[in-house]
């Protein structure tokens, strides 16, 4: 273990274990740390703790350490880690139930603009049922404060590029029952306590 996850009376929550026990689902307590999960993890090599320290600092209760940390939000949900985990701890759902919290509780993110772009990504399927780019992007951008003009140059120059190759759309496409897709989207949030 690296000296920067070993705790100190401050830094422990002695709740937080239990809490994301509570609401991941997720039983942490039976991973032993035998670290497949992190030698099957493609985004370990981007992430400040790779998925089992994240795991182990959630025992510890190291709240502040993992709401703080990159490794939340790098996480791709690609599923090779509950994969192999031989007690098939959902890494994946952790992740995610890890950056709803670190969002709830107001932690500071490394990266500011990961949380925005988290936040807008469900926008347009919320709208249309599916996503729309163009206005994902044009969120994002509002949002995170990303209006110089290299950027809106690199965003143009990408988007056409993606139109001309039929790889995006200007007009969003709507499913038919959007309605029921609002509704998932009420029940979630009613059951996170939003």
């Amino acid at each position: 273990m690296s000296d920067n996850m070993t705790p100190s009376k401050n830094d422990c929550d002695p709740t937080f274990a239990e809490r994301v026990r509570r609401e991941s689902g997720v039983a942490i307590d039976r991973c032993y740390q035998c670290l497949t999960c992190t030698l099957g993890c493609d985004a370990a090599y981007a992430m400040d703790y790779p998925p089992n320290q994240i795991v182990r600092l959630c025992q510890m209760g190291m709240k502040d350490k993992v709401f703080s940390s990159s490794s939340i939000w790098v996480c791709t949900a690609c599923e090779a880690c509950v994969t192999r985990c031989p007690n098939e701890i959902d890494i994946p759902h952790l992740m995610d139930t890890l950056h709803q919290m670190a969002l709830a509780d107001g932690s500071p993110v490394k990266v500011p603009s990961v949380p925005v772009f988290h936040k807008v990504f469900l926008a347009p399927i919320k709208l249309f049922g599916r996503q729309f780019e163009v206005m994902m992007m044009g969120l994002f951008m509002l949002r995170a404060g990303k209006f110089s003009i290299s950027d809106i140059k690199t965003n143009i120059t990408l988007g056409l590029g993606m139109f001309l190759r039929n790889k995006l759309k200007f007009i969003p496409h709507r499913i038919r029952d959007t309605k029921a897709v609002k509704e998932i989207f009420r029940q979630t949030l009613e059951g996170r306590g939003k």
